[in-house]
């Protein structure tokens, strides 16, 4: 048994079972794959993979057991040699943050300022994607820290973590009648103006689904996008009025715009931080952790990667 089957076998059920993708992903020949993970099931004496003729349909009910334990023992590789970089050089390195748009567009920002200050012979990657995709790279080990609002709680794989609370704004253009609304705009008020907000999966948009469906209102949502700027954008247009996170809105770039506050209208978000579970950090990972949110310092987070919280 060697890490290059174990991680044949990781590869073709990240891949749909596609050899030829398989192939390409670690950078060698489809009959090496399929002969990789056929020396591996000889050795384990079950098949992993059913099978129709040479194709790779699915996994056995063994590859279905296999499968966690191949993904741990390839996990606990990476962390040794991620053990063995930490005591080699702990100010160089990469760091890999997935995190959707509006993230990486307004609260990423300061920190990884701050952060390239005090690491700068560190890599930053930063990848964008939506809340399941942000997942989905955590757990692929395409990404070491993730940041979003939606989905990351719902993988077990994933170690999520509180950031900060934050709330809807309604945008509209200067002089629109909500603007007027002295006592505040209520959902049917809201309701009586095409919207324009986030795709479903992105930034909060449940929360404002639920709030019409309560109120038993039936929005009229002309366009979504997942970029609160594209949002405000058509909003200038006069295409709608937006409904974007309160972090989107800067008084001095949008001009041509106002805010109106909708806290009293759809529930607060909470934005988290995910793990994936069992990962080895870096200690600049956790400084970087730690300058994001300050109360999640190296020992809270350590704990919960172990699941001693």
């Amino acid at each position: 048994m060697n890490f290059q089957q174990l991680r044949s076998v990781r590869e073709a059920v990240r891949q749909d079972f596609n050899l030829t993708d398989v192939s390409e992903s670690l950078h060698t020949s489809q009959p090496g794959v399929s002969r990789q993970i056929r020396e591996l099931e000889e050795e384990v004496g079950v098949d992993i993979f059913v099978r129709s003729g040479k194709r790779l349909i699915g996994l056995t009910p063994p590859g279905e057991l296999i499968l966690p334990l191949v993904e741990q023992i390839l996990q606990c590789a990476d962390n040794i040699r991620h053990a063995g970089a930490e005591y080699a050089d702990s100010r160089s390195g990469v760091l890999s943050i997935a995190a959707t748009h509006s993230q990486a567009r307004y609260a990423l920002p300061p920190v990884i300022k701050e952060f390239r200050e005090r690491y700068p012979e560190v890599v930053l990657h930063l990848h964008q994607g939506s809340p399941k995709q942000v997942s989905e790279m955590l757990l692929e080990g395409e990404a070491d820290i993730g940041v979003a609002t939606e989905a990351v709680a719902d993988y077990p794989g994933l170690v999520n973590l509180p950031c900060y609370r934050w709330s809807h704004s309604i945008i509209v253009p200067r002089g629109h009648p909500l603007e007027r609304q002295e006592d505040g705009v209520s959902l049917s008020q809201l309701s009586r103006y095409p919207i324009i907000t986030y795709g479903r999966g992105y930034t909060g948009r449940a929360h404002i689904d639920e709030a019409f469906a309560r109120a038993g209102i039936t929005p009229d949502i002309v366009m979504t996008a997942m970029d609160a700027d594209v949002i405000k954008t058509y909003v200038e247009l006069e295409l709608g009025v937006g409904i974007v996170a309160s972090v989107a809105w800067d008084a001095e770039r949008d001009t041509r715009l106002r805010a109106i506050d909708a806290r009293h209208l759809f529930e607060i978000n909470l934005t988290r931080l995910a793990i994936r579970r069992g990962a080895w950090l870096r200690g600049y990972a956790f400084h970087f952790v730690e300058m994001f949110v300050p109360t999640l310092t190296r020992e809270i987070v350590e704990r919960e990667l172990k699941g001693e919280a």
